[in-house]
Formats: C-alpha cells, sequence, structure tokens
C-alpha cells in the first residue's frame, strides 16, 4: 500500500521516478550537470515527498522573471481550497493543522491522579470546552451571576440600572480584576520592562484596547465594518434580554463613545517610535497632570495586596495626549453609556465560552469581516484554546512526545552562519560610520538564541511549582478560563519587585507554536519546536530547502534587531540612541526606499495599497534576512559535497533555495480576511513578501538569468541591510 499511496502521489504531480531523465527544464535556467543523471537526483521518501510538494505548489507556466510568486505559488493560490471556518491556508496554518492533531491526542488522554497536575490541568480544560452538552445546560447562568454582582448591563437592566447611582467605570474595572476580565476597555495598565533599563520592571500605562480595530472605528458608522460591528452588538444585547429599539439608541451611544477613545488614540504609525512612548513620571506627577482618577488607590486596589504602591512610585505613560483627552471624554459622557460599553465587551468576550446561539451570532460577525463561513470542528478551537491558555503545561507535552531532538543542533548551526554573513554585511556597509558600526556589531554579537524549548521543560518540579495555584473545573468552562485569567494577572503583579532575568527560562516556554520571534528587550531570538517542521526544515531532504525554509526565518529574525524599531535599543536591550546623526540619516534614507516600494504596492483582490510605513519594520527583516541566508548557503554550499536535485525539477541548488523561500509565503485568503489584514497589520501579504525581497536581489536575478528592467530584476533596487 506504501508503494501504490506514493505512485499515486507521484502520477497526480507529474514526477516520473523510473525514468531519471523524464524532468522539467525551464529553457532559461542554467543546465545542470547531466554526467550521472541518476545519481543526481534524491529517490529517499523524504525527498520524493518534497518533490511532491513543491510541485504541486508551482506554476511552472509562469516566466519566473516576470512573477515569480505565480511560478512558486501559482497551484497554491488557484488549487487551495479554503475551508468553511478559515480566513485563508498558508504554509503556517498548515503546520499548525498537523500540530492540531498531535496536541489534541495528548489532550484526550484520560486524566490519571499519577501524572504531574499541570498535564491533568490541560486535559480537564480540554473537556470543559469539549463538553457542549454541559455548556448548553447550564446557558447564560455563568456570566448572568457575574454581571448581576457587577451592577448589570443597563441595556438590558433597563430603567431599573438607573437606581445604580454610585456606578462609577473605576469601581467596574476593579470588579473586573477579580473576575478575570480585561482591565483595559478604559486605559491599559500594565507590568512592563522599563526601556531605559531593561532589567527592572516598571508600571505602565497606555491608551485602550479597542473591540475594533483603530483604523475601522475612526472611519466612523458608513464603514461596513464598523456597521457589522453595530449589528453585532445590538443583537447580542437582544439574545441577553434587551428591547431592540433601546439597544439601537443605546448602543449606539455607546459605540460612539468608543469611536472617540479610537480618535484619541495613537495610530499604529506613530506607535513605532518607541522614544514617543517612554515618558516616565511618579503617580504623584500624574495625579496632577490626570486628577480625574485617585491613582494610587485605584492601582493599589488593583494589585489586591499583592504588591502595593505609593506617590513616588514611577510608571510610564505611553500616550500623554490620551491621557490629556481622555478626562474630558470621561466628563462629558454618562456613565449609562460608559457602563453599557464596558459590559458590552465583557458580554462579548464571555460569549465565546457559553451558548451555540451567542457563538452563532458571532459567526455572522466574523463572516462580515474575514469572510468565514462556519464554526471550526470544537476539537480545534479546544486544542487551541488550551494550548493559549496553558502553554507550559501542554508545551511540555508536546516536546516530550514529538519534539526531534537533532533538529536543535541543525537549527542552531544554521543560526551561527547566518549570524556570521549580518556580521559581514555590518562590516561591509559603507555607509555606516566606524563607531555605529561597533554598536552594531557588540548588539549581534551580544544577541541570544533559544531553539526549540528550555531544559527547564523536562522537570516535572519546575512546572508544577509555576501552576500551584491554577484551579480549573472541567464542568464550568466560562468560570475555568476566568480563573487563568485572574492567575496570570496575580503572576505579573508578583513579578513586579523582581528583576527582569532576560534568560529566565519561563520566558520561552510555548514550543508549541508555529512562529519565530525577536525580542528588543532581551536581544533575542526565538525558534520554537512547532515551527522546526513542515515547509520550514526537515533533516530528511537536501539542506538547500532547509535555508529557504527555516532558514530564511532565521535571517528574518536576526535583521528585526537592527529594523526600524529594534534599531532603538542596545545590545542589553536598553532604548538607547547609538547611531551617529550622519549614519542614521543614511539609514533613513534607505528605508525610506523600502517603505515607497511596498507603499506602491496594490493587493489585487482588493484594490488596497500597502502601508509602507506600518510595515517597514517586517519588511526590512525580509530583505536583510534571505540576503544574510542565500549568503550562508552559498558558503555552506562550498565546504560541502553538491546537493542531489529532486525529481522532476531541473533547477539548481541556488534556484531551489529561492524556490523554497517564496514558498514558505504562498497563500489564499478570503478577500475580506485580506482587507481586514492589511489596515491594521504590520506584515504585508503573502505575495509581496515574495515579490519585495526577490526584486531587491541580483543574487535572485543571476541565478534564475532575468534579464536587467524585467519585473524581478529592475534597475532600481532598495537595500538596507
Amino acid at each position: 500500500m506504501l508503494k501504490l499511496c506514493l505512485f499515486a502521489i507521484l502520477a497526480l504531480t507529474g514526477i516520473a521516478i523510473s525514468n531519471c531523465k523524464s524532468i522539467h527544464s525551464y529553457q532559461t535556467f542554467p543546465p545542470v550537470n547531466k554526467t550521472n543523471e541518476c545519481d543526481n537526483v534524491c529517490q529517499t521518501p523524504g525527498c520524493i515527498h518534497e518533490a511532491s510538494r513543491i510541485l504541486g505548489q508551482m506554476d511552472e507556466s509562469v516566466d519566473p522573471c516576470n512573477d515569480f510568486y505565480s511560478f512558486a505559488c501559482g497551484k497554491f493560490v488557484k488549487e487551495t481550497i479554503i475551508p468553511d471556518e478559515k480566513a485563508g491556508v498558508t504554509p503556517f496554518s498548515i503546520v499548525g493543522d498537523k500540530l492540531q492533531e498531535q496536541l489534541r491526542s495528548l489532550l484526550r488522554e484520560k486524566i490519571n491522579p499519577n501524572d504531574s497536575p499541570p498535564f491533568n490541568l490541560a486535559k480537564k480544560l480540554y473537556k470543559a470546552c469539549m463538553n457542549k452538552t454541559q455548556i448548553e445546560a447550564i446557558g447564560l447562568k455563568p456570566l448572568r451571576d457575574i454581571t448581576d454582582r457587577l451592577g448589570g448591563w443597563p441595556v438590558v437592566k433597563g430603567y431599573d440600572w438607573n437606581t445604580k447611582s454610585d456606578w462609577s467605570w473605576t469601581w467596574a474595572v476593579k470588579e473586573f480584576r477579580k473576575y478575570g476580565f480585561s482591565m483595559d476597555y478604559i486605559f491599559d495598565l500594565s507590568i512592563g520592562t522599563d526601556f531605559k533599563n531593561s532589567t527592572v520592571r516598571v508600571l505602565a500605562i497606555d491608551q485602550a484596547a479597542l473591540g475594533l480595530s483603530r483604523e475601522y472605528l475612526t472611519k466612523g458608522f458608513d464603514d461596513k465594518i464598523v456597521k457589522a460591528y453595530y449589528e453585532y452588538m445590538v443583537d447580542m444585547a437582544v439574545i441577553y434580554g434587551a428591547d431592540r429599539r433601546h439597544a439601537e439608541r443605546e448602543l449606539k451611544e455607546s459605540l460612539q463613545f468608543e469611536m472617540k477613545l479610537a480618535n484619541i488614540s495613537s495610530s499604529s504609525e506613530e506607535r513605532r517610535n518607541y522614544t514617543a512612548l517612554y515618558n516616565p513620571y511618579t503617580l504623584r506627577d500624574v495625579q496632577k497632570m490626570y486628577p480625574y482618577i485617585q491613582w494610587v488607590a485605584y492601582i493599589n486596589a488593583l494589585m489586591m495586596s499583592i504588591q502595593s504602591v505609593n506617590e513616588n512610585e514611577v510608571i510610564v505613560v505611553s500616550v500623554p495626549s490620551y491621557f490629556k483627552k481622555l478626562g474630558q471624554l470621561l466628563q462629558d459622557t454618562p456613565k449609562r453609556t460608559i457602563a453599557n460599553y464596558m459590559m458590552w465587551r465583557i458580554t462579548s468576550y464571555s460569549s465565546f465560552f457559553l451558548t451555540s446561539e451567542l457563538r452563532n451570532r458571532q459567526l455572522i460577525y466574523r463572516t462580515a469581516v474575514n469572510g468565514i463561513q462556519e464554526q471550526g470542528a470544537r476539537w480545534k478551537e479546544c486544542t487551541d484554546l488550551t494550548k493559549e491558555s496553558l502553554p507550559m503545561a501542554v508545551g511540555a507535552l508536546y516536546v516530550r512526545k514529538h519534539f526531534q531532538q537533532d533538529s536543535k543542533a541543525a537549527a542552531m548551526d544554521m543560526v551561527n552562519r547566518i549570524r556570521n554573513e549580518m556580521e559581514l554585511i555590518l562590516n561591509d556597509a559603507k555607509w555606516m560610520d566606524d563607531e555605529t558600526r561597533q554598536s552594531a556589531l557588540n548588539k549581534l554579537k551580544a544577541m541570544s538564541t533559544y531553539v526549540g524549548y528550555p531544559d527547564e521543560m523536562m522537570n516535572d518540579s519546575k512546572i508544577e511549582e509555576y501552576h500551584k495555584n491554577v484551579e480549573i473545573d472541567e464542568n464550568n468552562y466560562l468560570l475555568s478560563y476566568l480563573n487563568l485569567s485572574v492567575f496570570g494577572t496575580d503572576l505579573g503583579f508578583k513579578e513586579f519587585r523582581k528583576p527582569y532575568i532576560k534568560t529566565d527560562w519561563t520566558m520561552h516556554s510555548d514550543p508549541a507554536i508555529v512562529n519565530a520571534f525577536y525580542s528588543s528587550i532581551s536581544n533575542s531570538i526565538e525558534f520554537p519546536a512547532g515551527v522546526l517542521q513542515g515547509n520550514f526544515f526537515s533533516s530528511n531532504r537536501p539542506t538547500y530547502l532547509n535555508y529557504g525554509g527555516i532558514g530564511m526565518i532565521i535571517g528574518h529574525e536576526i535583521t528585526h534587531g537592527f529594523d526600524d524599531q529594534g534599531s532603538q535599543f542596545d545590545l542589553n536591550g536598553n532604548l538607547v540612541d547609538w547611531w551617529k546623526p550622519e549614519t542614521k540619516v543614511h539609514y533613513l534614507e534607505k528605508a525610506k526606499c523600502i517603505i515607497e516600494q511596498y507603499g506602491n504596492y496594490t493587493e489585487p483582490l482588493t484594490g488596497l495599497k500597502l502601508n509602507g510605513i506600518n510595515t517597514q519594520g517586517e519588511n526590512i527583516a525580509d530583505n536583510g534576512g534571505i540576503k544574510e541566508t542565500y549568503l550562508a548557503y552559498r558558503k555552506w554550499q562550498k565546504e560541502n559535497d553538491r546537493e542531489q536535485r529532486l525529481p522532476g525539477l531541473n533547477y539548481t541548488a541556488q534556484q531551489m533555495f529561492w524556490l523554497s523561500a517564496a514558498q514558505t509565503w504562498c497563500n489564499s485568503y478570503r478577500p475580506e480576511s485580506i482587507k481586514s489584514l492589511i489596515i491594521p497589520d504590520v506584515h504585508s501579504p503573502g505575495q509581496f513578501r515574495v515579490l519585495g525581497p526577490l526584486r531587491n536581489r541580483q543574487e535572485f536575478a543571476d541565478d534564475f538569468n532575468c534579464p536587467m528592467g524585467s519585473p524581478m530584476n529592475p534597475a532600481k533596487k532598495c537595500e538596507v541591510w
């Protein structure tokens, strides 16, 4: 059956394994050596599988010098069927689907009293989520009990709520904290790291987290998504018992209040400047500037005796203009309107954990926003939520069973090689002065790397100590989740007076995730176990695919340390301007080229232009990352034997590198979803994460013999690093 199944796959993709010379060749590509043709083709199951996958995504009828994204991903875009429950499909989501299956098998295992308690907590939460019969049976009661103790949702209570003359939004936030709801609906209070001294934790306040993206809310009621959001609010209130006419009037006023919060908030473009976000004051100063809150009493109430502050405490105000305008807005807005808004936010949040009637109405809203047509399989949702809620416990289960240990050493070797290329690029940057260059080199050298998972995740006692105060009731889904929220907030406040230790293993204990990260504060790059598989990495395939896959991701994360935001922090993760003025001018000129290049791209399905300013950090990282990784692979080639081709793919190793890198960004999205991503997201759509960086690389044009002036080899190229 294995051979039959394997042949069926090969037949569908046009790979011939019985005749080595029956392979496709694109006439403009440099010819490969025909000597010992069969010996030069990898025939292992791993290579055959990779060839099948790659050919299944390509459209070889497209000229790669005209549109390399369509060449690499044409079939993927045309033939991928987006499941009704998904906004889109990408290589990341495909690997994520495999990860979901692996986690599901672990979470479905029977609860064993002899197992480590955190592992049973995860299984209990999964069971609580899966118990739809129990969730439907108790209905809205879990939330109604809480909201009644919070004074009720005015639009549902009607005139009875008018008796709540002692209600205030500050009182409501304090109560939200006790029950596990967010504290950031009016403004955000958090424990963060001091930008100027990254070993110290500090209090910070910031603008509110909104129920809908600021970029939509500032457009007003005429925007299609804002209208859908408003209708969603009204319908949910009616389900909870509100009169529709009253709901339409009152919730419109609440939405207008939220729009005003959005209008006094700073934009995502403005928030790219961390210096502007760093405004430390004592609470005594803040009390004078913003007297509409009793700050010391308010913060101590939220800390619930875990910690305490006085008027000498330093607090960072991220957006002073927001807090200056917030006082007048709160004064001008009736408290019933504010109460309706705040109770709407916790109701919307909680409804996800309750009945199918509520969730079906949520689905209608999600369809308007991102085109999703139906609820996903319950087990997928429960697996994701359990992993996100208890990442350390679920991650420990995952790596113990599924992580291939040899992946860590291979990935570290690639990190070192790619980092070496970044060092050479810094040394070769003639536009940098020597002092700035040395600061950059010092930062690169100090950059920490975390691959796979921390060793402590194999130690049950450490995981048990971390989770010792977590409680899960497998018969009450909502309350269990809220308990986890309280646990997380308590944990943050407990850490407040402790130094921020960048190497603390708990900071790197979410291995079951298909993503990678750079942290400016810790000056570190991280590649969790979940991303070291699938399209991105495998020990059973040629190295050129791994450099194009995980290697390109590694280069991307390294370069983040030197993009428009990462470059604001020094080697220790402190907000320090280490750039000489003349070198900074050169840097900004180079970044401007990237901003303008991507700002002139138009996404074809929506007709929307990309935001070159908002996406510049990711674009700089994409461009620098692919350059570093390509150079690293070319050096690897010189040190190692010639790699075999894949069956059916008559391309050089360098061409396969570019193809592998491009296919990392193959995607198929619904138009609604693309729009919802383009407007607020800092990432460019996948199509432009291929076209942009490759058009800027002369090495790509040389490897594919693209004529100067062709779409993939323009005369003007942008390069920061």
